[in-house]
């Protein structure tokens, strides 16, 4: 078995990988700043045995690359994200996503590890589809922040497919489009939790802009199995890869699914971008990915529909706003410590 380091490990993708590596009989090396994710998340593996974990960010090279060296494998999840994130933090959004990504490639060509990179279906911009990997990139102006993640996404791809045909990196790049599941947080413009929360709360249900826009949701259980599959074919290095399903909707018409399936009574309300993110905010009508390329290598499909997102995701937040006691998770006891000669024991 292999020993996977997997940044930002604690967030709502990561945790759910480490989840899936641990069942699969690998060690896993999670590295979080905990700045998005959370200990939490990690609650029901967090004292496996072959479970490290690593509080620090991967703007720390000298982390990062201690870290390297006792792995086999990485995979780079860690990123600043979501559309409020990106309006409202531009610069430091930029500056995590392009440098910490360096760091990342950077180490991981000096120890000759296998990457898999963690890219997004933003690379596209206002392009409609359906997407291939091979696709346009429309963007908007660079006054617009919107667009600077996307540019950010472009630079980590670039890079990283620069190692690999230059210097040979081992390297598999995942654009994820819309990602659902247990644990993500309505905070940072995650439409469907923040949806699920109001209609449960009996609050309305907020659409941004008309509400027209078209998008397609996969459950966080199918994209991690579609990265295991990649991460287990040799034959996807050097490649990009689409991770997504092509279960479409318009959010309008996901509100309304929301209300019905959660039983509410919420009203669904258009609110216009300018109220929510300011003047000058871009949005694309479409996103639909084109998973061909993924299907034709591993098998892979998704199982998943879009109301067994929604059940799932409203069992969750009717959970969480019952007046329970919290779990918790142990302390910070039982973290590694950062000190380099120190790490991982």
């Amino acid at each position: 078995m292999d020993t996977y380091l997997v940044t930002g490990g604690a967030g709502f993708i990561g945790s759910h990988l480490t989840e899936a590596l641990l069942a699969q009989g690998h060690t896993v090396v999670v590295l979080d700043d905990l700045s998005t994710g959370d200990k939490a998340n990690l609650a029901a593996v967090w004292a496996h045995p072959r479970l490290r974990f690593v509080r620090g960010s991967v703007l720390d090279d000298r982390l990062v690359d201690e870290l390297m060296g006792r792995v086999d494998a990485v995979v780079h999840l860690a990123a600043a994200v979501g559309v409020r994130l990106i309006v409202e933090q531009p610069l430091k959004s930029f500056t995590t996503n392009v440098r910490g990504t360096e760091h990342v490639i950077a180490s991981a060509h000096r120890h000759g590890r296998r990457l898999l990179l963690a890219s997004t279906s933003e690379i596209y911009g206002k392009n409609t589809g359906p997407l291939t990997e091979t696709s346009d990139r429309v963007l908007g102006a660079t006054s617009v922040a919107r667009w600077s993640y996307s540019t950010a996404k472009a630079v980590d791809e670039i890079l990283a497919l620069a190692h690999h045909r230059e210097l040979g990196l081992p390297v598999t790049v995942v654009r994820l489009f819309n990602t659902v599941g247990p644990r993500q947080s309505p905070a940072y413009g995650m439409v469907i939790p923040r949806l699920v929360r109001q209609a449960v709360a009996g609050e309305p249900l907020t659409v941004h802009g008309d509400g027209k826009q078209r998008r397609c949701f996969a459950h966080v259980a199918d994209v991690v199995d579609a990265l295991l599959r990649l991460l287990a074919h040799p034959a996807a290095n050097g490649q990009i890869f689409n991770v997504g399903t092509a279960e479409e909707t318009s959010i309008a018409e996901l509100a309304a699914r929301v209300v019905a399936r959660a039983g509410s009574r919420s009203p669904v309300v258009l609110v216009p971008y300018d109220q929510v993110y300011g003047t000058g905010f871009e949005d694309m009508e479409r996103r639909l990915p084109d998973t061909t390329r993924l299907r034709e290598l591993t098998g892979w499909v998704p199982r998943r529909s879009l109301d067994d997102i929604l059940d799932a995701t409203i069992a969750e937040a009717s959970h969480a706003l019952r007046p329970v006691e919290p779990l918790g998770v142990p302390g910070p006891a039982t973290e590694v410590p950062t000190t380099p000669s120190r790490l991982l024991g």
